[in-house]
């Protein structure tokens, strides 16, 4: 190239192209950390305070609530004292945002009309709602699927599902946890402890429901 002539266009372009690559790659890094930041910073906080969590069925309604070796620590088998079980309400224990609504495992094919039929695995049709401070509660063995979906803002008391005998369940009832960060916790309803803890032995106890606020 002799002095004076401008420099060859195809080349300015490539040098632009480059320029604006870098930009991008640079936006896209921020973007990807910023993305990271919001999902694990939170993870990182303590949890906050227990939410008021209620019984997760009809308000003034008495359940038994149970566990058995093998069951896991603090997970809570719910059977009502009076009446059938299939098809009765289940009901949000606390306002929340639903993060699983869908089926865990396998359904299988234990309905009403067929209480012995083949059982599925997992937890058959759940939800998972997230309360807040890293606060969480998890129904499962649904009868159908639920009534409420990924994202949708639900309040205390209203129906998510009804209790069915979905996934790998013996009979109808309704399996719930309440989460704390990723830890399963002692359940509390009403401001007090259910009193199933360990899953060492069999035992029962039995609980009424104050979960009266319509959603």
């Amino acid at each position: 190239m002799t002095p004076g002539q401008p420099r060859p266009r195809s080349r300015t372009r490539r040098s632009r192209a480059a320029r604006v690559a870098i930009v991008l790659a640079a936006l896209a890094a921020v973007a990807a950390l910023v993305a990271v930041a919001v999902v694990v910073v939170p993870l990182l906080l303590p949890p906050g305070p227990r939410p008021p969590f209620q019984l997760p069925v009809a308000c003034g309604e008495t359940w038994q609530l149970g566990t058995y070796p093998g069951h896991d620590d603090y997970d809570v088998d719910m059977f009502p004292t009076e009446g059938e079980a299939w098809g009765r309400p289940v009901l949000a224990s606390y306002a929340g945002t639903v993060t699983e609504a869908g089926i865990n495992g396998a359904v299988g094919g234990r309905t009403r009309e067929n209480p012995q039929g083949p059982r599925g695995r997992g937890g058959g049709y759940w939800v998972k709602i997230d309360h807040g401070g890293r606060w969480e509660t998890q129904y499962l063995h649904l009868l159908e699927p639920p009534p409420v979906r990924v994202g949708q803002r639900v309040a205390q008391g209203e129906r998510i599902g009804r209790v069915g005998s979905t996934g790998n369940s013996g009979a109808p009832h309704l399996h719930y946890e309440q989460r704390r960060g990723w830890e399963k916790v002692e359940t509390h309803f009403d401001g007090a402890a259910s009193g199933i803890t360990h899953d060492d032995r069999e035992y029962t106890v039995k609980r009424t429901s104050n979960n009266c606020v319509a959603g």
